[in-house]
């Protein structure tokens, strides 16, 4: 049985070799494979290789275990432990050019997630965390920021690729955004929580994130001191993820419910 130091040196020796081919694939044209949710919610030929690439390592590593992807089929296991993979998390970053995408890896037992590696491809920052042990950036341990109003909390957001799901988001925001500091659109949810995670952010919130979007980054925010919820103390998902600092997260949580972040009113969306 690998010990978690031993899962997290695998998860971040695998996601650095997958963001060097995106990197590597970056170079030449970028072709579009698929769409997801909307029209321009993509996946591209690269999402797909640096994928194939991860389910590779981790086969090889540790054949046992199963994985569940972003872009592929889920493969069973036999070991109790389960990868959750996103191969490029900032796809429409990645398409565009703008470097500001990340791989995304996490390992889950039946106690919840016990190691999170984000590897930010363009830059070789690596954020790597094990549960109760603590969170590092490049080997260097990293914490949130001191932050404890929201009025001077500079906060990450995300948007639906839905054009009806924006537009209530475009609603909330424009209560929330004279409550704090300003906001930043950075485009990965997964360097955004690795953000809030190492002070770069105060706060982050976002609705639509799927398990392999969340997992690695929110481990890594909660091990270096913040706090990951969804509304009301749900568990965070697709409705809502919300993160801050431990000193900071309740205030936070009320001024999302004042600008209506709690309130949604699409039938079909996810449960909480």
């Amino acid at each position: 049985m690998s010990s978690a130091r031993d899962l997290v040196s695998l998860a971040e020796q695998i996601a650095r070799e997958a963001g060097a081919l995106a990197v590597e694939q970056r170079r030449g044209l970028v072709e579009v494979a698929n769409t997801k949710t909307s029209p321009t919610d993509v996946v591209t030929e690269v999402d797909i290789a640096v994928e194939r690439l991860i389910r590779s390592r981790l086969a090889q590593a540790r054949p046992d275990d199963a994985v569940v992807g972003e872009e592929g089929d889920d493969s069973a296991g036999t070991s109790g432990l389960t990868w959750l993979a996103d191969p490029i998390d900032g796809t429409v970053n990645f398409l565009y050019d703008i470097a500001q995408y990340a791989v995304s890896l996490a390992a889950r037992d039946s106690a919840g997630t016990i190691v999170g590696v984000v590897h930010h491809a363009a830059s070789g920052e690596t954020f790597s965390a094990v549960r109760g042990e603590g969170a590092w950036l490049d080997g260097r341990p990293i914490h949130t920021s001191e932050c404890t109003d929201p009025a001077r909390a500079l906060t990450g957001v995300g948007f639906s690729y839905r054009a009806d799901v924006r537009t209530h988001q475009g609603a909330e925001l424009a209560k929330l955004l004279p409550r704090i500091r300003d906001i930043r659109r950075l485009g990965s949810a997964a360097l955004d929580l690795c953000y809030v995670a190492c002070g770069r952010l105060d706060a982050y919130a976002e609705r639509g994130l799927k398990p392999w979007d969340l997992a690695a980054g929110r481990l890594v925010c909660t091990e270096a001191g913040g706090r990951v919820e969804g509304m009301h103390r749900a568990e965070p998902g697709e409705r809502l993820v919300a993160a801050a600092p431990e000193r900071l997260f309740d205030a936070f949580h009320g001024e999302l419910v004042s600008a209506g972040f709690d309130r949604w009113p699409m039938p079909e969306w996810p449960a909480t």
